[in-house]
């Protein structure tokens, strides 16, 4: 007798196209703070968040609430038809709140691949300069334009040619793996200086509209630079009048202790983009900026039929709320600092974890199977994938060789839960390396 699940799975594969894949099997038909019920009844400890979308976690009272309320009043007008409050009151909360000791304004949109889309589009105009810099291992997104700066090639980009033009690459601060072969802290970041070079070799600093930088790279495997890079990367666009976006789609609303992440470098961008755990669950992104740079656009020349939707707005100030006045920061520091306790000593018992990285509770590992060489350990990561599923755990791979496993558990996750998560890992990871 066939499951519900693969049941589900069953009519999935004869209506939903296969490019829309899917990471695990289960159907979930409930969700609450860091639990998932799946079609047959099984509970599973969610590690991924939705991909990072449930800081708050699943179905947080607040943001249903809020919810409810807005959807019995009104769900759509359309904020270039008829406006609304909600979505004034959400920009200057989050124009109040982003780094940056000047004034600010924001515009919203509905997914983060958008939120990048449109702060090229505000960079370019400002600028009136053709071309973008992103780096290795960063990822933007899947519409063209966010294509084009994503580094990864399967799945994101095989196939989908010819991208965007004008979008340049370079390496990225990746220091377990630098690609200059150099030694942090001896090489002073030296990744950051060598960008005067690529100026020389690649695309002029005249002809540059911005450089697009994750604080910490999602999809590429939780790559975090070293602490002064950021410093220099700032200064340099200064210097050159390049605007820096900093992309904090994954990063942002509390992932790394911090409502955003780039506030631990001390850097104030010129744009910055958020999504994912803005709005609890609820798509909506926002692109926030300098006033003189984000308002140069002509009317019209921004916007869409949906972005900022009211529903997605009121949930958004309800997550704001969540984190400033309910102390969800506060516990997301202490969470991070019960996380790497526990991943530094995971380290120290397997061999297969060459590098804990991130910061706060925006943890990684990158897997290998030898210290020295740093082979990948793709496979590995994969069956520890499974067996953690296997046993209630729902765990994330990403990096370019998929051997690295992210955390992105909620930050409601209890104690009792996020216990039960990380003896599962411990478990399945003795299973992988015996």
């Amino acid at each position: 007798m066939t499951t519900r699940n693969e049941q589900l799975m069953e009519l999935r594969n004869k209506h939903v196209p296969q490019g829309v894949s899917l990471l695990n099997p289960a159907f979930i038909t409930k969700a609450s703070g860091a639990i998932m019920v799946d079609a047959d009844g099984r509970e599973l400890i969610d590690f991924a968040g939705g991909i990072g979308v449930n800081n708050v976690g699943h179905c947080h009272p607040k943001v249903v609430a809020a919810i409810k309320d807005q959807a019995e009043k009104f769900i759509h007008t359309c904020f270039h038809v008829a406006p609304y409050e909600a979505y004034i009151e959400l920009a200057a909360r989050l124009n109040e709140l982003a780094p940056g000791n000047f004034d600010k304004m924001t515009m919203f949109a509905n997914s983060g691949a958008e939120a990048d889309e449109n702060a090229i589009k505000i960079a370019r105009y400002a600028t009136k300069r053709p071309a973008v810099i992103a780096f290795e291992h960063g990822f933007h997104g899947r519409t063209l334009m966010t294509m084009s700066m994503t580094s990864k090639v399967k799945p994101y980009k095989l196939g989908f040619g010819p991208f965007a033009p004008e979008v340049y690459r370079m390496p990225s601060a990746y220091c377990y793996r630098c690609p200059y072969g150099l030694k942090h802290p001896e090489c002073n970041a030296a990744c950051a200086d060598l960008i005067e070079e690529f100026f020389y070799l690649n695309v002029a600093a005249e002809q540059t509209a911005a450089i697009i930088v994750e604080p910490i790279q999602g999809e590429g495997g939780f790559i975090t630079p070293p602490d002064e890079y950021f410093g220099k990367l700032h200064a340099i666009c200064k210097k050159h009048g390049i605007l820096l976006i900093i992309d904090e789609i994954q990063t942002g609303m509390g992932r790394t202790g911090k409502l955003f992440s780039i506030d631990h470098w001390g850097v104030e961008p010129d744009i910055i983009t958020t999504a994912k755990s803005l709005a609890g669950g609820m798509p909506l992104s926002a692109i926030t900026g300098r006033s003189d740079i984000m308002n140069l656009p002509h009317p019209g020349g921004l916007g869409g039929t949906y972005g900022g939707n009211p529903l997605s707005c009121r949930a958004a100030l309800a997550v704001l709320e969540i984190f400033l006045e309910d102390g969800l920061l506060k516990r997301a520091e202490e969470l991070g600092v019960k996380l790497r306790t526990r991943f530094d000593a995971m380290q120290e018992k397997f061999e297969i974890i060459g590098e804990v990285r991130g910061k706060g509770p925006m943890l990684a590992l990158e897997m290998v199977r030898d210290r020295v060489t740093k082979e990948p350990a793709g496979d590995e990561v994969k069956k520890l994938t499974k067996l953690c599923y296997d046993k209630g755990l729902v765990i994330l791979s990403c990096g370019s060789h998929y051997n690295v496993v992210r955390f992105l558990m909620p930050l409601v996750i209890t104690d009792e839960q996020l216990e039960r998560g990380l003896t599962i890992l411990e478990e399945s990871l003795h299973e992988v390396t015996k």
